[in-house]
């Protein structure tokens, strides 16, 4: 069913929100404008049509509704009972946009045995937390979860909602969204406040990394964003703050759901990116699978993870979880090394957080100098060998 509405009385027929429709879902009809149903409610037919004819009855109910929605709110994801770091990456952000709006943050702790996680949540800035313990919750799974956030959403209907953008994050943001029809920005990079219309600027990437787009939901709440991992720093937790844990039934039992999980198998030699201090990446420039050794040897004596760009994984040189940026990982390490990286910007997207970025290679042009903290300009094949060397001399292993 489309959401537009069309007042075929009032419609001239001029044709005017046909060209105007940025998805094709407009047509002409006996001289009248049709709609099908890859309308999306975006509203651009609105702004040209010069009788007023279309109108989005969504839209209608907007203004006295939007006000009843107040607040920010964290999803904390958890795996075994043990937080995950994302979920305090967000939290420093919901405290930050919570303060800039002058309102509370709300934390969403589900899973089993897991108070310990509310009571850190309250550490890490939250002002209440919802916590539903419960066995049927003790494993993600998408239906129990979004069930009882769309629950929670619509009773106490808040203004923002925060995910991180983690495998289970995507899923469950993705679901919520959809339940309680609102708009979600995925993958953000950044999140401020409009300090006008008090909106929430959701900013990624898009058109592969070459445009910075900033997205905002003016007409439908929550605002909802999920937010790459190492994007944002983690706030410091504050053992001395107090706040509000409620207690929530779960609204779903275990014979009602129809997913059971068997068991986790973890992938041996997974190379977990996002937690690393120390990352040292190689691009095209390694020339073959063979060009990561001395990259690997480097990064052991630094007690690092081996990165890589795209280019590299695209030719099949390693392994699509070692790839760094807009496609792969979002990393924040204290020290990037970056090995025959020319310096894309879809690379760019994922790494140029570090703290400090140290570039290797030959080209004197290469983009990556750009934003390096230190650069190298030479061949990696005997820069990184005698680093390697100096270092294990100096770090004695």
């Amino acid at each position: 069913m489309a959401l537009l509405m069309i007042d075929t009385e009032t419609c001239i027929g001029c044709g005017a929100c046909v060209a105007a429709c940025p998805f094709g879902a407009l047509r002409m009809e006996n001289d009248k404008a049709a709609v099908d149903d890859k309308c999306t409610a975006c509203g651009a037919c609105l702004e040209v049509c010069p009788v007023e004819a279309l109108s989005l009855p969504e839209r209608g109910k907007g203004e006295e509704d939007i006000r009843a929605y107040q607040g920010v709110w964290v999803w904390v994801e958890q795996f075994r009972g043990e937080a995950c770091s994302i979920s305090w990456e967000m939290m420093g952000q919901g405290r930050r946009i919570a303060d800039s709006l002058g309102t509370t943050l709300t934390a969403c702790v589900l899973g089993h045995n897991v108070e310990g996680i509310a009571q850190q949540a309250i550490y890490y800035g939250a002002d209440r937390v919802f916590l539903v313990d419960d066995p049927s919750l003790g494993v993600y799974r998408t239906a129990p979860y979004a069930k009882q956030l769309t629950h929670l959403v619509r009773q106490y209907k808040p203004e923002i909602f925060l995910l991180g953008a983690s495998a289970r994050g995507r899923d469950l943001a993705g679901a919520v969204a959809t339940e309680v029809h609102t708009g979600l920005t995925a993958d953000c990079t950044g999140l401020d406040i409009d300090p006008e219309t008090k909106l929430l600027r959701q900013t990624r990437p898009a058109f592969g990394g070459n445009i910075m787009a900033t997205i905002i939901c003016p007409n439908y709440r929550p605002q909802m964003a999920t937010v790459r991992h190492r994007v944002f720093e983690m706030p410091e937790p504050d053992s001395s703050r107090q706040g509000q844990i409620v207690k929530v039934p779960p609204v779903m039992t275990e014979d009602q759901i129809a997913a059971k999980v068997v068991d986790f198998i973890v992938e041996e030699g997974e190379v977990n990116l996002a937690d690393a201090k120390i990352i040292v990446s190689g691009g095209r420039g390694v020339r073959g699978p063979e060009g990561f050794k001395p990259l690997r040897e480097l990064a052991e004596v630094l007690g690092g993870a081996v990165g890589s760009s795209r280019a590299a994984v695209d030719a099949g040189w390693i392994p699509y979880a070692h790839q760094v940026g807009q496609t792969g990982r979002t990393v924040r390490p204290d020290l990037y090394i970056a090995c025959g990286i020319s310096g894309a910007i879809q690379h760019l997207a994922g790494m140029g957080t570090s703290k400090i970025i140290v570039a290797i290679n030959k080209d004197p042009e290469a983009p990556i100098f750009k934003v390096a903290n230190y650069g190298i300009v030479g061949d990696l094949f005997q820069v990184v060998p005698a680093l390697t060397e100096e270092l294990r001399k100096r770090l004695r292993k």
